[in-house]
């Protein structure tokens, strides 16, 4: 199926659960463009973000390095102004904010605290 979704010229990437371990991607990392890993157990919003994850972006950004290949991480639950700072310390890419954004009283106030991160 990745080989497929890219003859199309489109980027492949997989999901990964709160519950599932990086080794299930690893024999792919080669093959995609980015791992999104799930920070909460998917289904509804405002759940509070899982601190495990931190060693897994680690865990997996060091896969990643020393291989040499170039592969995004995403990260995707509860993701506000503080998992953000820590998230992007562990390496991750992307982040993905619902509730830390379109639940403040300023979307945009929001959203530039959270690029002021870079």
């Amino acid at each position: 199926l990745i080989q497929t979704v890219k003859e199309h010229g489109v980027k492949a990437g997989v999901a990964l659960n709160p519950s599932t371990p990086i080794a299930m991607a690893e024999e792919i990392l080669d093959d995609i463009d980015m791992v999104l890993l799930m920070s909460v157990n998917p289904g509804f919003g405002g759940q509070k973000f899982i601190p495990s994850t931190l060693d897994k972006i680690t865990r997996l950004k060091q896969i990643i390095t020393k291989r040499n290949i170039h592969v995004e991480i995403e990260v995707d639950g509860g993701i506000n102004r503080e998992t953000a700072r820590q998230v992007v310390m562990a390496g991750a890419d992307i982040l993905v904010a619902g509730s830390a954004v379109f639940g403040a009283d300023d979307l945009q106030a929001a959203i530039n605290s959270l690029k002021a991160l870079n």
